[in-house]
């Protein structure tokens, strides 16, 4: 119960990775406000589990691409448990279909640009005046596997883009609100997909990816890294990213 106490907020946790996230942490003691966008069902009944872990816990709906909506997030969340000591931005609109830049729509590259980046430095700088105060926060950013590197991803462009951009505001904060007891690190998972991002580690077990050649990810692996860079004695690792990909490289597999 290294958290018990904290509050965080998770956004597009109602179900995949920020969904095993929220359930870690709250098995860690803290209280965790669900977001979601339209997965309303499945964010309350999330919220249900998380309060029968013995910890306080809401879902709240918004759009994280939207910074009216943003706004409103920020405000709920805050009134509704007292102030938000970690956010984990999970939240971020993907186009699996693989398509060259050209053949995105304006309002696509808007989207995906407000989604997993605008939105994300507007929410942190809502929140940072709490932690601030408080002299502790944790930030967490996502990311995709090599992000760092700023490589070309062909199919991905707009994407790639955005993450990127993450990648230098990430090490930028971690610099900036160092002295103030607040860190901020970005987890970059791998090509994980469907059922697999709420399995355990012990759920795949003696299966082999075909990709990888070795077992799968899990929504445990990215919720474990997660909750070490949020626990208090983490407080020396700031700015950093880390890789949750099992050594596969997706931008290597996808050209």
């Amino acid at each position: 119960m290294e958290l018990k106490g904290r509050r965080a907020l998770i956004t597009g946790s109602a179900k995949g990775l920020g969904k095993r996230t929220a359930l870690l942490l709250a098995e860690a003691g803290c209280d965790v406000i669900v977001n979601y966008v339209s997965s309303r069902a499945e964010a309350e009944a999330l919220a249900g589990e998380l309060r029968g872990l013995g910890v306080r816990s809401a879902a709240l709906q918004a759009d994280v691409s939207d910074p009216k909506q943003v706004e409103r997030l920020a405000e709920e969340a805050e009134r509704l448990l007292g102030g938000i000591d970690i956010l984990i931005n999970n939240a971020g609109p993907f186009i699996r279909e693989r398509r060259l830049f050209a053949e995105y729509t304006p309002d696509e590259i808007i989207g995906l640009v407000n989604g997993n980046l605008l939105g994300v430095m507007l929410l942190d700088r809502l929140l940072l005046p709490g932690m601030r105060q408080r002299g502790w926060g944790r930030i967490i950013h996502f990311g995709f596997g090599h992000a760092g590197e700023s490589r070309a991803w062909p199919h991905r462009a707009v994407y790639a883009a955005a993450k990127t951009a993450l990648v230098s505001f990430t090490k930028t904060l971690a610099v900036e609100e160092a002295a103030r007891g607040i860190t901020v690190n970005m987890i970059c998972p791998g090509d994980i997909r469907g059922a697999n991002k709420e399995k355990s580690i012990d759920d795949v077990q003696g299966e082999i990816d075909p990709e990888s050649q070795r077992r799968p990810g899990t929504g445990e692996d990215v919720a474990r890294a997660i909750r070490f860079l949020c626990d208090p004695r983490s407080d020396f690792i700031t700015g950093n990213l880390l890789d949750v990909t099992g050594g596969f490289d997706p931008i290597r597999n996808t050209i």
